[in-house]
């Protein structure tokens, strides 16, 4: 007589189905988790949208923070055109705008024009053509500086180098501190969630004990703990997705009317909300996963 084979079990429904019954089984613990995933999320979104419109002012105040190359006196005009090539040919020059003699007299003339004396005598032949030039990294200054004093035709350079450096660094802490933070955060949500999925494994360790005597694989038994870790990750990432929306659009609208949109900008949250709900879904996922992982290791033991 031959043996009946047993029917094949929807293993997918299997997992969902149990996933979300343990989440409801100890809904406190899993209200518990959520609201700490919502806030760890925000929190870690906070300071990276912090970073990101601290790095846009830097960048932007890095466009502002130019270097003059002033023209050797010698040169004419054509030749002290001539030499643009050479300044842009020179590593991590961006960009390069000729003036002209004259043109910064006028300039000069226009900055002190409510002063009595505003270069009563004088002419533009009392200054230098130059070069405003953009730099790609301020962190290079000093040694581009040092380049183009090289440059056959410029008799001297000007550059901010305590500013330039200023801003390196302020930028370099603020990615320190955020990295910090966020590996502090995502320790402390995949420590909360395993905890929470410890809680169903104990309940339910003489059914995996029997289930590990009958045959049943790891991940069999594994999978709807991940799934339970899973579920509560992302439904913590959709809620902290939304309320990161609402306090950054709050937060921006204050800071653009306090200083009238002019002062400071702030980062459209349009702009960066792809990146977020994706950092969110992805952190959620991760955390979840991981401490249901964590979680389930000790009972899977031989």
């Amino acid at each position: 007589m031959s043996k009946r084979k047993p029917r094949r079990r929807n293993n997918l429904g299997y997992y969902i189905k149990e996933g979300i019954s343990s989440v409801f089984t100890h809904g406190f613990m899993s209200f518990a988790s959520v609201a700490i995933i919502v806030a760890c999320l925000v929190i870690m979104g906070s300071f990276l949208l912090v970073a990101m419109n601290v790095n846009d002012l830097i960048e932007e105040a890095e466009s502002r923070n130019e270097v003059l190359a002033f023209v050797d006196e010698s040169l004419g005009d054509a030749e002290a055109v001539a030499i643009e090539s050479s300044i842009l040919a020179v590593p991590n020059v961006y960009s390069a705008t000729f003036i002209s003699r004259e043109a910064a007299w006028a300039t000069w003339q226009e900055e002190h024009a409510d002063r009595d004396f505003a270069g009563e005598g004088l002419g533009a032949e009392v200054l230098r053509h130059r070069y405003i030039i953009v730099l790609e990294d301020i962190a290079e200054m000093q040694v581009t500086a040092g380049r183009l004093r090289q440059v056959t035709g410029i008799a001297d350079v000007a550059a901010d180098i305590d500013i330039a450096a200023w801003f390196v660094t302020f930028r370099n802490v603020i990615s320190t501190v955020f990295i910090a933070i966020v590996g502090v955060l995502l320790i402390i949500s995949v420590f909360i969630i395993a905890n929470t999925i410890k809680l169903a494994t104990f309940d339910r360790r003489e059914e995996i004990a029997i289930m590990r005597m009958v045959g049943a694989t790891n991940w069999f038994i594994r999978w709807p703990f991940i799934f339970q870790g899973f579920i509560l990750g992302l439904t913590g990432a959709v809620l902290a997705f939304g309320l990161q929306w609402g306090i950054y659009g709050i937060l921006a609208d204050q800071i653009m009317s306090l200083s009238g949109g002019n002062l400071i900008t702030v980062l459209s949250f349009y702009s960066v909300a792809d990146l977020m709900i994706m950092l969110f879904v992805g952190t959620g996922f991760v955390v979840g996963t991981i401490g249901s992982a964590i979680a389930i290791r000790n009972y899977l033991k031989v």
